[in-house]
C-alpha cells in the first residue's frame, strides 16, 4: 500500500508539473496568433509597410513559443498511457475520441498553414498568406477545443455508459461531450489566452519604450493588443460567470473549496480576501478563517444568480443537504455514496463471475444493482467522507489569486489604452509605467496558472468526477520509475523554458538596436 501511495503521489506531481509547464506556452499561442492575424489584416487593408514589419516581428515570437508548446504537449498526452493506464483503459473510449480528433484535424491544420504563415512570405499571394495566418490561429483554438472537451468530460462525465462485459466505459452519445461545462471551459480558456497575450505584447512594447527605441511600433502594438486583450479579459469574466454556475450544478464540492465554505446559508456571502485556518477540517469545530473580508450575498449571486439562494458548504454536501427555492432538499450523503459505490463494485464482480459461469440470472441481477448504483462507483474506493474533500487551502488561494489579478488586469488594460490614445507622450516617456507594464507580465501567467489549479486541484481526489479516483487510475509501475522520469522531465522542461526565454530576449534586444520599420 505504501508503494501504491508513493506511485500515486509521484504520478500526480509529474502530471501537474507537465501540465503547468505546458500551460506556460498554450495561452500565449492562442492569443498571440490572433493578434498577429489582426495586424496582418490591417497591413493587407492599408498597404502600410510598417504594419508588415510589425506583423513579422510578433510572428517570430509566436513561432518560438509555438514550437516549444508543441514539444511539451506531446509529453503530456503520452503520460496518460505511461502513468495512468488504468484510467486510459477504463474511460479511453470516451476520453480518447476528442484527443484523436485534435491530432487528426486541428494539429494538421496548425502544422500545414503554420508552415505557410512562418515561411511563406513572398512565396504565396498576400491574401493566401493572410488566410493561412487566420487558419493557424483558428487551428490553435480548435486544438484547444478538443483538449478542453476531454478535460471538461473529466469534470462532468456524460455521453457514456458502462459495459460490464468489457469492464470499461464506452461512448453512448458523442455530442453529449459538448456540455455546458465544456462550452464554458473552452471559451474561458481561449479568451484568457487573448488577455495573456495582450499583456505580453504590451510588456515587450514597454521594453522598446524604456530603451527609447521604435516608439511608433511600440504604441501601435500597444493599441492593437490592448483592444484584443481587453476584449479577451471581459469575455473571460463573462464565461467565468457561466463556469461558476456550471460548477455549482456539477461540482458543488469544488465550489465550496474555492470559497473555504463549510456551512452554507441562504444569501451566502463571498470572501473577497481571507486567510484559511490550517487546523480546520470538515469534522471539527474550528473556524474556517483566521481572517476574512466578505461581500454580503456575493456567493449566492455568483453561484445561482439569486442573492437569497442557498449555497451548500462542504459539511452540507457531505451530509446530503441542499436547499432549492427555500425548501430543504435531501441529496445523497457521502456515507451513503460510499456504501452504494461498493455495491456497484460488487455488482461488477458478480457480473463477471456470472459471465464466466454462464449464469444469466446472476448477470441480470448484477446489472440491475449496477444500474442503480453505478453513478457512485468511485466512492467505493474511499473509507471515509473526508477522503473526497479536495485540498481546500490551495483551491481557495488559487481561486482568489485568479480573481484579484483578473480585476487588476481589467484596470491595467483600461489605463494602457487611455494612455496610448490620450496621453501618448506621457506613456512614451514615463519610465515607471514601462517598469510596471514589464513586471505585470509574470503576474498574468500566475493568474492563468491559478485558473488551472482551481480546475484540477478543486476536482481532487478524482481523475473523473465521482467515477474514478486517482488511486484507482494509475499504472502498475514502481514509484522509482515515476521519480526518475519526473526529474528528467523537470530538467527538460526547464531547459526548454530557459531556451525559449533566451531566444525571445535576444530577438527583442536585437530589435531594440535596429529600426524595425525600415
Amino acid at each position: 500500500m505504501n508503494e501504491l501511495l508513493t506511485t500515486v503521489d509521484w504520478s500526480r506531481w509529474q502530471f501537474a508539473m507537465t501540465a503547468i509547464f505546458h500551460w506556460l506556452f498554450v495561452p500565449l499561442t492562442l492569443g498571440l496568433s490572433v493578434i498577429v492575424a489582426v495586424m496582418e489584416s490591417i497591413y493587407l487593408k492599408t498597404g502600410d509597410s510598417r504594419w508588415l514589419k510589425t506583423t513579422k516581428f510578433w510572428m517570430t515570437l509566436l513561432a518560438i513559443n509555438f514550437a516549444v508548446g508543441v514539444a511539451s504537449g506531446i509529453i503530456l498526452e503520452f503520460e496518460f498511457g505511461t502513468n495512468w493506464s488504468n484510467y486510459s483503459w477504463f474511460v479511453g473510449d470516451i476520453f480518447g475520441a476528442p484527443l484523436a480528433i485534435e491530432g487528426i484535424l486541428a494539429f494538421f491544420l496548425e502544422a500545414t498553414f503554420g508552415a505557410v504563415m512562418f515561411f511563406g512570405w513572398g512565396k504565396v499571394s498576400p491574401k493566401f498568406h493572410l488566410l493561412s495566418t487566420w487558419l493557424t490561429a483558428i487551428g490553435a483554438s480548435i486544438s484547444a477545443l478538443w483538449i478542453l472537451v476531454a478535460n471538461a468530460w473529466m469534470q462532468y462525465p456524460t455521453g457514456m455508459e458502462f459495459d460490464p462485459v468489457q469492464m470499461r466505459n464506452v461512448m453512448a452519445n458523442f455530442w453529449d461531450l459538448f456540455s455546458g461545462v465544456a462550452v464554458n471551459k473552452f471559451f474561458h480558456a481561449v479568451f484568457s489566452g487573448w488577455a495573456l497575450a495582450g499583456v505580453f505584447v504590451i510588456a515587450v512594447s514597454a521594453v522598446f519604450l524604456l530603451c527609447n527605441s521604435n516608439r511608433d511600433f511600440a504604441i501601435r502594438s500597444i493599441k492593437t493588443s490592448g483592444w484584443i486583450g481587453l476584449a479577451g479579459l471581459l469575455l473571460c469574466m463573462y464565461t467565468g460567470d457561466g463556469s461558476a454556475v456550471e460548477v455549482t450544478r456539477t461540482q458543488p464540492m469544488k465550489l465550496a473549496a474555492m470559497e473555504g465554505l463549510y456551512q452554507g446559508s441562504e444569501g451566502q456571502s463571498i470572501v473577497a480576501f481571507g486567510i484559511i485556518n490550517p487546523d480546520k477540517r470538515y469534522d471539527n469545530d474550528e473556524p474556517p478563517f483566521l481572517f476574512e473580508i466578505s461581500i454580503p450575498k456575493g456567493l449566492s449571486i455568483l453561484a445561482r444568480h439569486d442573492m437569497d439562494a442557498f449555497v451548500p458548504g462542504i459539511n452540507d454536501i457531505i451530509d446530503g443537504y441542499d436547499m432549492v427555492d427555500g425548501q430543504p432538499v435531501n441529496t445523497v450523503s457521502y456515507a451513503e455514496r460510499i456504501v452504494r459505490g461498493r455495491d456497484a463494485q460488487k455488482a461488477i464482480r458478480d457480473f463477471g463471475q456470472g459471465l464466466r459461469e454462464a449464469d444469466s440470472v446472476q448477470m441480470e441481477k448484477a446489472e440491475s444493482v449496477l444500474a442503480e448504483n453505478y453513478k457512485y462507483f468511485g466512492y467505493g474506493y474511499f473509507n471515509s467522507p473526508g477522503e473526497a474533500v479536495p485540498p481546500v487551502a490551495l483551491t481557495f488561494y488559487a481561486f482568489h489569486a485568479m480573481v484579484i489579478l483578473g480585476s487588476y488586469f481589467l484596470l491595467y488594460y483600461i489605463v494602457a489604452l487611455l494612455l496610448a490614445y490620450r496621453a501618448e507622450a506621457w506613456l512614451t516617456h514615463s519610465r515607471w509605467l514601462h517598469v510596471v507594464a514589464i513586471l505585470s507580465a509574470p503576474l498574468m501567467w500566475i493568474c492563468s496558472e491559478a485558473g488551472w489549479i482551481v480546475a484540477e486541484v478543486g476536482r481532487q481526489p478524482w481523475t473523473v468526477q465521482d467515477l474514478l479516483p486517482v488511486n484507482a487510475a494509475i499504472s502498475d509501475i514502481p514509484a522509482s520509475s515515476v521519480m526518475v522520469t519526473f526529474w528528467i522531465f523537470a530538467i527538460i522542461f526547464t531547459l526548454l523554458l530557459c531556451a525559449e526565454t533566451s531566444i525571445m530576449i535576444n530577438w527583442i534586444r536585437k530589435a531594440t538596436h535596429t529600426d524595425i520599420e525600415k
